[in-house]
């Protein structure tokens, strides 16, 4: 891979990461579109990479919300009290709504990885999040805030969440839909979302990582990759905070037509 191309799906992974309209999707059909050959190997380092860009991007923006929940967690822990505090139930929550997925992956992760060969699936499955979000906004009434999540909405948040591991479904589209669905504000979801993140990103990212040292030639792409890493986490950074922004005022409906048109532009050209 080169710098340029490092660039560019690194701009790629940052923005579309947070925005409800697939990274995984983007990062597996863009280099057919723009007629990259890349090998499978240093693909997939790179996407490694990137998600651990985005993965910082989150922790930059939450740091507030991430140290005061930490906090709350270890206290409740040592006073014997894990539930008592609001701050340590939002991080019992956060844990609760990572189970889903992951014992989901576990399960299946053969079927979930032969999805990510197949361009075909990927561009079906944006089609899934478009009808996600128009789900979210007929269904949801949106008058719970943050503050009002409880366990149940963890657990429904986190079966969404099921969804994404799939190429095309966007994490954060499903998952947001998922807090919609309980009748969270949109902000409310989107925030919740990200911060539910963080457990399945870092896991994922680990095992990515330990997968990089089995690649012979990847300290050769280091140079290249960084730059790309660097890019996806300040892309990511202003993503995160511009779509907070945006949620507080407008609905996902622009999003869901993003989706059907990429997913049906992606269709027609592989399918011819």
């Amino acid at each position: 891979m080169t710098i340029l191309q490092t660039i560019i799906l690194g701009i790629i992974q940052g923005i579309t990461e947070f925005l409800p309209i697939s990274s995984s999707g983007h990062l597996v059909l863009a280099p057919q579109l723009l007629g990259w050959e890349i090998a499978p190997q240093d693909a997939f380092a790179f996407d490694v990479l990137v998600q651990v860009a985005t993965l910082l991007a989150v922790f930059a923006y939450f740091r507030d919300d991430i140290q005061h929940i930490v906090r709350a967690v270890f206290s409740g822990l040592w006073k014997k009290e894990p539930f008592g505090d609001p701050q340590a139930r939002m991080g019992w929550y956060l844990v609760l709504a990572t189970i889903p997925a992951g014992a989901a992956y576990l399960l299946f992760s053969d079927t979930f990885e032969r999805a990510f060969g197949s361009p075909l699936a990927t561009a079906s499955f944006l089609l899934v999040t478009a009808a996600l979000l128009l789900v979210a906004e007929k269904i949801g009434k949106r008058n719970r805030a943050f503050e009002e999540i409880t366990w149940v909405d963890a657990l429904v948040v986190g079966a969404f969440q099921i969804l994404a591991i799939f190429p095309g479904v966007s994490r954060s589209g499903a998952t947001i839909t998922g807090g919609m669905t309980r009748n969270l504000q949109r902000p409310a979801a989107a925030r919740f979302s990200f911060l539910i993140s963080i457990p399945i990103m870092l896991a994922g990212g680990v095992i990515g990582v330990l997968k990089l040292f089995e690649i012979p030639h990847f300290t050769s792409l280091l140079s290249a990759y960084f730059v790309g890493f660097a890019t996806a986490a300040v892309v990511g950074y202003i993503a995160i905070r511009w779509l907070l922004h945006y949620l507080s005022q407008r609905p996902l409906y622009i999003f869901a037509i993003y989706c059907l048109i990429f997913g049906f532009l992606n269709l027609a050209l592989l399918l011819l």
